[in-house]
């Protein structure tokens, strides 16, 4: 039995999408199969839209699913949390359980693709095989598991595990494929929380040997390598060793610019959690003024690198960065608004970054990404056009993944994070 969506108005995903009203769309199983006109079957399921908006579901490039974004007055005690999590099976059964009721906060949130950058031991591999083998309900999942940083590195003890040498760090390569991931996730710099002084946000900390040597043992995997990068000097020997995608990125010379031009490197912009630590009362989150200043740095540094890249041909995919304080699985839709106010692109181009150009960066646009037939029905719908104004996606009419429908998903918020953070939306 095919299921007909009647009379909606498309936002196709493609770079140069225009709203075509009128649309219907049919779906068999988990694909779309035709799109434009058609004339429903006598056996056909039937769902009028009555006008509404129909896009491609979000693409989420950069979460990490232990954390959810709950507002915190304090940082949290991430390592020894981290600890109590992976102490037993129990402990674990329950860590998974949490990590998959954060994947479907962003599923019912409209987004129908993840890539999970940092997660705890192998998870979130564990959790992309339950949803694939149909035994839970979830968004398609790219998976890294855990990141590899080095001693006193960003995230170190949580989801990141510190190698000691070079022959260290690949054996973690090593490992990570044996647990089947579909990327490796590198530490390359320190992140705000990391920095003690006002001015060094992004501290390189993992040398070129061992990026080199990563980058090489992953791609002699056919893994792609996404790295943590908040600084300029980060940037650069990210890329010129290896890297495949940079996650926040910085401000970009010529020679960054060359060196992205080259390898073919992308950047992953991830403003959702920066806004809060450069603008919130440093009461609200209980950081230092030193982090607040570093955190206005890094926020502004990677709006002018996002432009850059754009600039000069570079691809710039979008990502939340969720777990971090104030960023939750179910604000995509904020990313889009920050990439458009803040980097200066049109709403069209954002929704495009969030879909179909996500798709590209993961290589899986002949499957996801755009309405069109013969792709999976991965699809999101809203009572309004988000082309005037994003925040018509914060309560999606209905989530289609993989061909499952979603009817006016409901979407547990954190009142106190949507209140906040609406004071800077504008």
């Amino acid at each position: 039995m095919r299921t007909i969506l009647r009379n909606f108005v498309l936002l196709d995903g493609t770079r140069d999408m225009a709203a075509k009203p009128h649309t219907d769309l049919a779906i068999e199983g988990d694909r779309i199969t035709a799109v434009g006109r058609i004339e429903p079957a006598e056996r056909d399921r039937v769902i009028d839209l009555n006008g509404r908006y129909l896009m491609p579901g979000l693409i989420n490039l950069h979460v990490h699913l232990p954390a959810g974004g709950k507002p915190k007055n304090k940082p949290l005690k991430a390592e020894m949390l981290t600890k109590i999590a992976l102490s037993s099976p129990a402990s674990r059964a329950l860590a998974l359980k949490m990590c998959h009721a954060y994947a479907m906060q962003g599923l019912m949130a409209g987004v129908t693709t993840i890539r999970a950058v940092g997660g705890l031991d192998n998870l979130d591999t564990r959790l992309r095989d339950r949803i694939n083998q149909g035994r839970c309900d979830g968004p398609r999942i790219f998976a890294a598991n855990y990141a590899i940083g080095v001693p006193h590195g960003h995230m170190v003890g949580s989801v990141t595990r510190a190698a000691g040498s070079v022959e260290e760090a690949v054996q973690m390569v090593d490992e990570l494929k044996s647990q089947n991931v579909d990327l490796i996730k590198l530490m390359i710099t320190g992140g705000v929380m990391d920095a003690k002084v006002r001015g060094e946000p992004g501290k390189l900390m993992m040398q070129p040997d061992m990026i080199r040597a990563c980058c090489e043992r992953a791609h002699s995997y056919g893994l792609k390598v996404a790295a943590h990068v908040q600084s300029p000097e980060g940037v650069r020997i990210a890329v010129e060793n290896g890297v495949d995608s940079i996650e926040h990125g910085s401000t970009l010379s010529a020679r960054e610019i060359e060196a992205f031009q080259k390898s073919g490197a992308v950047m992953v912009c991830t403003l959702s959690p920066a806004l809060p630590m450069a603008r919130f009362a440093r009461e609200t989150l209980g950081i230092t003024e030193a982090v607040q200043y570093n955190s206005n740095v890094v926020y502004e540094n990677m709006v002018k690198g996002s432009k850059t890249a754009l600039e000069n041909g570079i691809t710039v995919g979008l990502g939340t960065d969720t777990g971090c304080p104030y960023t939750t699985h179910y604000n995509m839709w904020r990313e889009l608004h920050y990439f458009e106010k803040s980097v200066g692109v049109t709403p069209e181009f954002a929704l495009y970054t969030a879909t179909l150009n996500n798709a590209r960066i993961l290589g899986i646009d002949s499957v996801t990404g755009s309405i069109e037939a013969g792709k999976c029905a991965d699809i999101l719908i809203s009572d309004a056009n988000p082309l005037d104004d994003f925040r018509a996606l914060s309560e999606p009419f209905m989530v289609i993944a993989r061909g499952k429908i979603y009817t006016q998903p409901k979407i547990k918020k954190y009142e106190k994070c949507e209140t906040e953070l609406d004071q800077y939306y504008d």
